[in-house]
């Protein structure tokens, strides 16, 4: 069955015509910090490809493209087919987290998507045998870290309904 017209094209033909941006604005979120984009609107079609301007993803990410990959600080990632992760100076995320090894978690509808962590970052944590720190309130709303408790014993009971 062929895929329903995306309305977003009509409004990127419309806006082309007015001479105005055809922009959607997107959060994307890296190490718990959302950051806001602005992508194509063919991005915000559910199932296609988002992208992003280069410099944005740099910002948001800290990602940027280099002759010899992408770069963040010190690390590069060998890109060999450029024309699948750029195309008109925005950046395919969905490509750089395949090339990343890491999975991207996207909501169209709300207009986010989240970088999640790699396979072999999550195989790290989980050998060190520490939880990450996290925050929760008490029955009295009283807020917890876990960071608070360090070096001592602590039983967490969590719960779910489902």
């Amino acid at each position: 069955m062929p895929e329903a017209p995306c309305p977003c094209d009509e409004w990127a033909g419309r806006f082309a015509r007015e001479g105005r941006s055809a922009l959607a604005h997107w959060t994307l979120i890296d190490a718990d910090q959302p950051q806001p984009v602005e992508t194509g609107v063919a991005g915000a079609r559910a199932g296609g490809s988002l992208q992003v301007p280069a410099a944005d993803v740099e910002r948001a990410l800290g990602w940027g493209l280099k002759p010899e990959g992408m770069c963040r600080g010190e690390v590069c990632v060998p890109v060999h087919d450029r024309s699948a992760l750029v195309r008109d100076g925005r950046i395919d995320v969905d490509a750089l987290a395949s090339l990343l090894g890491r999975p991207l978690a996207r909501d169209d509808a709300e207009r986010m998507a989240v970088l999640g962590v790699s396979a072999t970052e999550r195989a790290q944590r989980l050998s060190s045998l520490e939880a990450p720190d996290f925050t929760l309130p008490d029955l009295t709303g009283k807020q917890h870290s876990l960071h608070q408790h360090r070096g001592k014993k602590v039983l967490l009971i969590a719960y779910a309904s489902w």
